[in-house]
């Protein structure tokens, strides 16, 4: 049976003085939590690379090899697992994702990550409008792009109000614009006499009048401001939303994750609810969360308390503080709207970013700041090596998050003084910008990933959700394997994608250098803590072009079942049901599987998600996904016999 939280920490002593006398923590008296085999093994420990079988004790992997020797380990009380065949990789983990300020909202939006239809997206609006009570609103807050859709386009704001006449409507696409309703612009209080703030627009007509376009100039204040002016949930919802949010990320194989901090994720405040998700052991994510100033021209007075009253790495293997950033001081962001010209840096850029990166590295805080544009990174670069010179940065991991269009010289650089580059697949929601505004010539290096690799620059993968990129991790090793973007546009050449296996260990092992934690997570691996995802088709065997519809059929975290599906099922403790009622996830979930709309089932695949929600305790969406992919047997009473399911009438 899975080991709790307390237990874990408990026996973690015991496993890692048995480990390094080089003896077995398994024995007759002390047998695994767990044993998995009969499956695909990938490790990513080069020297055992496919084992048979894997044991976990007290939250670690204690045994990797020969079913023949770990299986008659097990004990009366070993949960004993067999894969069928499946193929199981360790956890994933992403470099940059907006965790925390994600969960806080996860309940209240209408996600249209992996939708592949204007027309189910917009049905899909329409009826969440008509369950939405006064004075929510439905909010569509990024995750996907027009270019997904096979109409190629967004809805207009008359197709928006004709699905949503009365219930305000927030429709974030990108850093680049937000489509309010008319509803959703008496709400904010947006009229003619409204100014338009400073790097943004408020798009008009004739008389004056805003239209309900908002528009990034160059950054993206005004749209995140406008979303702040709507209804947020009390506490309570947003642990559930939390762990809601959670629940979905452990379904698509992720078992950790940097949180990168964030706009109006003030710091102690909005850190409550997973604070106490923490203390009360109902993490399923391992978070390392960085710092984010709030407040322009007074990022400085941030970092002095922040490194005043905090130690940089307190925590545990679940929560802890990773450092600053990906905001060090506001004049220095160059959001990456491709859409507009590349932004100039103000003069004040490098004396503030100075007092502030020199506050830190007297510290030995970590930062990682965002920096889309190489001219943004050379400037920076000329400060890290001015600070170099009196306090040395080696050591400290420090990183740059984005850098598309990096030039060699600056990588160099950047691995001279130590530091590394954490990318994100926003060039798969993106990329046809990038090539409308620079060509498919610059995009072919935009980010230079295999380059980094080749030049032995720390780099490491991530989603950068939820705001702008989706947080599905296979989306990324779908853009990293294949170079292309979710419309189908083939970006990067072939001899700048990564292999299979490259492209894994950069969202799994290669992400434990930005925080500060190789060796103890991101391989399957004796010792390392037990995070591992199975997977509901081969990842390595799979067509690339289906990488990105891969989920976990069971994730493990700490020794722990945390999500199960199928024959998994049974396995993960079930959710409570999402708060509010009228939650966007009781009827849509998270990420959307475009194989049910694929099959023609959209419709039905909402209502399945429902029943099974209702009728069979666990995740709705699991059978749903389950049933989209079984095409022809959709209504086969076997089928739904076969997952002990009471829906096959849908």
């Amino acid at each position: 049976m899975p080991v709790t939280r307390r237990a874990a920490t408990r026996g973690i002593g015991a496993l890692s003085i048995a480990l390094s006398a080089g003896g077995s923590a398994m024995s007759a008296t002390n047998p695994p939590d767990m044993i998995l085999h009969n499956g695909r093994i990938t490790t990513l420990d080069r020297s055992n690379p496919a084992p048979q079988a894997v044991a976990i004790t007290a939250g670690r992997f204690s045994a990797v090899g020969d079913s023949a020797e770990i299986l008659p380990t097990a004990g009366p009380r070993t949960r004993v697992i067999d894969l069928g065949g499946k193929r199981l990789i360790p956890g994933l983990i992403d470099n940059h994702l907006h965790i925390i300020r994600g969960g806080l909202n996860f309940n209240m939006e209408l996600r249209w990550d992996g939708v592949r239809s204007l027309a189910d997206a917009m049905a899909m609006l329409k009826r969440q409008a008509a369950n939405t009570p006064p004075p929510q609103w439905v909010r569509v807050v990024g995750g996907f792009t027009e270019h997904q859709f096979v109409e190629k386009r967004l809805p207009t704001l008359e197709e928006i109000n004709a699905a949503a006449p009365d219930t305000p409507v927030f429709l974030l696409h990108l850093y680049d614009r937000a489509l309010l309703n008319g509803a959703a612009l008496r709400a904010v209080g947006y009229t003619k006499d409204t100014p338009n703030p400073p790097g943004g627009e408020i798009q008009r007509d004739a008389q004056g009048n805003p239209t309900g376009l908002l528009l990034a100039r160059p950054n993206a204040t005004i749209l995140y401001a406008t979303l702040g002016k709507g209804p947020k949930l009390p506490f309570d919802y947003q642990l559930n939303s939390t762990r809601h949010f959670m629940r979905d990320l452990n379904r698509l194989g992720v078992t950790g994750a940097i949180d990168a901090g964030g706009g109006s994720q003030n710091y102690p405040d909005d850190y409550a609810v997973v604070e106490k998700l923490a203390a009360d052991g109902e993490l399923t994510i391992r978070i390392a969360y960085n710092l984010f100033t709030q407040k322009p021209k007074e990022e400085k007075d941030d970092f002095l308390r922040w490194t005043q009253s905090n130690k940089y790495q307190q925590g545990d293997d679940y929560f802890r503080l990773n450092g600053a950033g990906e905001m060090l001081v506001y004049s220095a962001a160059d959001f990456e709207d491709f859409r507009v010209e590349r932004p100039e840096m103000p003069p004040e850029m490098e004396p503030e970013l100075e007092a502030v990166v020199r506050l830190l590295a007297q510290n030995r805080w970590p930062w990682r700041l965002h920096a889309t544009y190489n001219e943004t990174i050379g400037r920076s670069l000329d400060v890290f090596e001015k600070v170099n010179q009196d306090i040395p940065l080696e050591g400290l991991n420090w990183i740059f998050d984005h850098a598309e269009t990096v030039s060699d010289h600056n990588l160099e650089r950047i691995a001279r003084l130590g530091g590394g580059v954490a990318v994100q697949h926003r060039m798969a929601f993106q990329g046809e910008y990038f090539v409308e505004r620079y060509g498919l010539k610059a995009a072919e290096r935009t980010p230079p990933v295999a380059r980094m690799l080749e030049m032995g620059v720390k780099v490491s993968a991530g989603t950068d959700a939820t705001r702008v990129a989706s947080y599905n991790p296979w989306v990324a090793l779908y853009w990293l394997v294949t170079g292309k973007t979710l419309g189908g546009l083939r970006i990067t050449p072939e001899h700048n994608t990564l292999d299979r296996d490259t492209a894994l260990r950069m969202l799994t092992e290669k992400v434990t250098w930005f925080s500060n934690e190789e060796g103890k997570k991101g391989r399957i691996e004796t010792g390392q803590l037990a995070d591992l995802a199975v997977l509901d088709r081969d990842y390595f065997d799979v067509p690339g072009d289906e990488i990105q519809d891969i989920t976990a059929v069971l994730t493990v975290v700490g020794g722990k079942v945390v999500h199960g599906a199928g024959e998994f099922g049974s396995l993960a403790p079930p959710l409570p049901p999402a708060m509010p009622d009228w939650s966007p996830v009781r009827t849509f979930g998270g990420y959307q599987d475009r194989r049910a709309a694929s099959n023609g089932k959209p419709g039905t695949f909402a209502k399945l998600a429902r029943c099974c929600e209702s009728a069979c305790g666990v995740h709705g969406h699991d059978h749903a996904r389950a049933w989209a992919a079984s095409t022809p047997a959709g209504n086969d009473r076997g089928f739904w016999g076969a997952l002990g399911c009471a829906c096959w009438a849908f």
